[in-house]
């Protein structure tokens, strides 16, 4: 599916951190539902005992780096570590950091916990679980901190809720790539 940015009056169709803005870098985007499309959304709102998610644990960015499918339109899973306190906001913003091999295509990825079951999982309340599988959000990735490094930036879930919940209409001052001018010109 193709979404064009902006309306015919070159409005964004985007929603915006409520108090952050563009300091966020993830915004939210209404997908229309198609026939030949399904939805498996994740939720932002779980509740009972969750799968635990500390420093130095195994995540999953679930996207398309370079481009590629795992087939059928399906994402591309790869690895990576939780590379700073998740429950801690990193540079004052709502993220943190995840240590992994994630390239160009992975922006904008789910980011999240993943534990078969086997052997137990870990629970945030201290609990061990059986018989998953067990997922848990842990937010979207939005790109490497800087071009040597493997360090990347995860928004967490509290941010996505804020623009969902909050949301601003997108920012007038971008360039709609249709007129390359300013919506408001």
């Amino acid at each position: 599916m193709s979404l064009d940015l902006y309306t015919d009056t070159g409005q964004a169709i985007w929603y915006e951190h409520p108090t952050a803005g563009r300091g966020v870098d993830v915004v939210a985007i209404h997908v229309p539902e198609a026939p030949d499309m399904r939805f498996y959304p994740y939720e932002l709102a779980p509740t009972g005992d969750l799968l635990s998610a500390r420093a130095s644990e195994g995540l999953s960015v679930i996207g398309f780096p370079f481009g590629l499918t795992a087939g059928f339109g399906f994402g591309v899973w790869t690895k990576g570590w939780i590379a700073s306190e998740p429950d801690i906001d990193y540079d004052d913003k709502p993220m943190f950091l995840i240590d992994g091999r994630t390239r160009e295509g992975q922006s904008g990825s789910p980011v999240i916990a993943y534990h078969t079951g086997a052997g137990g999982a870990a629970m945030t309340s201290g609990a061990t679980a059986f018989g998953g599988p067990f997922t848990r959000l842990m937010g979207v990735y939005s790109g490497r901190v800087n071009e040597q490094s493997d360090l990347g930036r995860v928004w967490k879930v509290s941010a996505l809720v804020d623009i969902i919940e909050r949301g601003l209409p997108g920012n007038g001052d971008m360039v709609d790539p249709r007129t390359q001018s300013s919506p408001d010109a």
